[in-house]
């Protein structure tokens, strides 16, 4: 599939005729992102939470530059589509961001995630942020951005409310091709986001939110897990380790070893590049 294809398909998935909206799993290496793309999906995304937490670095402060492009390169030619989370790309030079779009786009991502979100608890100003968004575009034209405001987490309900729709037209202007709003949950206020835009709406699903198919009948084109499933399973290690302390049986559907080793085997299947649009769009038609 060349870059335009693959860009193609991924849009697509953005746009779907059916209300279900574009479920992203996030995965954190490369037996996760193979096990997630076996359970069909199709398109698989990173996090930034878990890239971090590996190399025992935190999380949204740009010190992993060099674990993200790593985990991108291995999960590049898995058989889904890939999306990195580059924090804020890891750069406030939109010339270096530009770069790491190209060396994400020559690794096998098909889309990128870029936050305003700082790690000091600050927006990156919304001209700066534009101007990183349409240096990635100028640089790679097929790479998907999805470009994320983190007014919902970084600011009050009413100034959030106030300030995300001026961020996300000023995005969307630069360039982006969907928009993401982490901490939104409200279904009124979701309803009147999608309203009001002419962009994809990510929107990070929340336990105690609406459900994925709800985000659909809303209006919500992709739904990302985020941090979730690599926080579930690290919880689920810890709960196992200590039930086996305190002498508990050990429950749950827990892989084998061969099923782990296998997941090696397959995930050096050919890639996105070997497969056609329609068929990364089959994968989401209903069985």
């Amino acid at each position: 599939m060349t870059d335009l294809a693959a860009f193609t398909a991924f849009s697509s998935l953005h746009r779907a005729t059916t209300t279900s909206p574009l479920l992203l799993p996030n995965a954190w290496d490369h037996a996760s992102a193979t096990a997630l793309s076996e359970q069909g999906f199709p398109a698989i995304g990173t996090t930034s939470l878990a890239v971090a937490a590996a190399a025992g670095l935190p999380d949204g402060t740009g010190a992993t530059r060099e674990e993200t492009v790593l985990l991108a390169r291995r999960l590049g030619a898995g058989p889904y589509l890939l999306s990195v989370d580059a924090e804020g790309g890891f750069s406030d030079d939109p010339a270096e961001v530009a770069e790491l779009a190209r060396e994400l786009a020559a690794a096998g991502a098909v889309g990128i995630n870029l936050e305003d979100g700082r790690g000091d608890g600050t927006l990156t100003p919304v001209e700066l942020h534009a101007a990183k968004i349409a240096a990635v575009k100028a640089a790679v034209p097929h790479l998907f951005v999805n470009a994320r405001t983190d007014t919902h987490w970084l600011s009050g309900r009413e100034a959030a409310t106030a300030a995300t729709m001026g961020r996300l037209d000023a995005y969307r202007q630069a360039g982006a091709d969907g928009v993401f709003v982490p901490g939104l949950t409200d279904p009124a206020a979701i309803a009147a986001l999608v309203k009001s835009l002419d962009a994809p709406l990510n929107i990070l699903y929340s336990p105690s939110g609406p459900t994925v198919a709800q985000l659909g009948e809303l209006g919500v084109r992709r739904v990302s897990l985020g941090s979730l499933l690599y926080r579930a399973a690290l919880g689920e290690a810890m709960a196992v380790a200590a039930n086996i302390r305190a002498g508990r049986p050990v429950g749950g559907d827990v892989p084998t070893y061969a099923q782990v080793q296998n997941l090696s085997v397959r995930g050096h299947a050919p890639g996105p590049g070997r497969l056609s649009p329609g068929d990364q769009l089959a994968k989401t038609s209903p069985k």
